[in-house]
């Protein structure tokens, strides 16, 4: 179902609900990079949204500022914090008596984690392939300022955008889980459903 968002600068953003008849769980589910064709309907987005489904997971994706009929411009992860608490109000509104968590994908990886740093969100987080650091996308937050709660990170050995090495460590010092998924690079080409179990293990657990 097709809905929009308001944000609290005023900025209106296209969303999209996809619900189960008995959702036991809602994810928010953030989109990659908005200036390299990252929108909420990316063929992963789409995978890992109908692999939730199919586990009673309802699921809230947005177009961030700037992305498709939403409004704004790119803030290189800085408006979009406002975007994620818009879009995380949406999902304790229309589902208030579930589990929720949050995960993105790349960009959205690395906002939503950021976004839990800043309003000190204890939400379960999950995070696919977002680098460590990168000029694309906003840098992860110090592992120290990360509120209590689980985490984990899915990435494929073969991805040409983030260093393992770098998201294994910086893991360890956040106390997350990291699932490497071999022959897997950045975008998990027929893979779409592993990850999607991996995002639900995440919430669920």
């Amino acid at each position: 179902m097709l809905t929009t968002l308001t944000t609290s600068d005023g900025l209106t953003l296209e969303a999209l609900w996809n619900e189960p008849p008995a959702p036991r769980a809602a994810v928010l589910l953030c989109h990659p990079h908005p200036l390299h064709g990252g929108t909420m309907r990316a063929p992963l987005m789409e995978g890992i949204t109908t692999r939730l489904i199919h586990q009673d997971i309802a699921v809230l994706r947005f177009n961030f500022r700037g992305v498709g009929a939403s409004d704004g411009e790119h803030e290189r992860g800085v408006g979009e914090l406002l975007d994620v608490d818009a879009a995380m109000a949406e999902v304790r509104r229309a589902q208030p008596d579930v589990q929720h968590g949050i995960a993105g994908w790349s960009f959205g990886g690395a906002t939503s984690l950021l976004w839990t740093a800043e309003r000190n969100e204890k939400l379960p987080w999950v995070g696919v392939a977002p680098p460590v650091t990168s000029e694309r996308t906003p840098a992860l937050p110090d592992p120290a300022r990360l509120p209590t709660g689980r985490r984990s990170f899915i990435l494929g050995d073969r991805d040409q955008f983030v260093s393992i090495e770098e998201v294994c460590g910086y893991a360890a010092e956040a106390l997350a889980e990291v699932h490497i998924l071999p022959g897997s690079d950045h975008f998990f080409y027929f893979r779409e459903d592993r990850v999607g179990d991996l995002v639900a293990d995440g919430v669920l657990r």
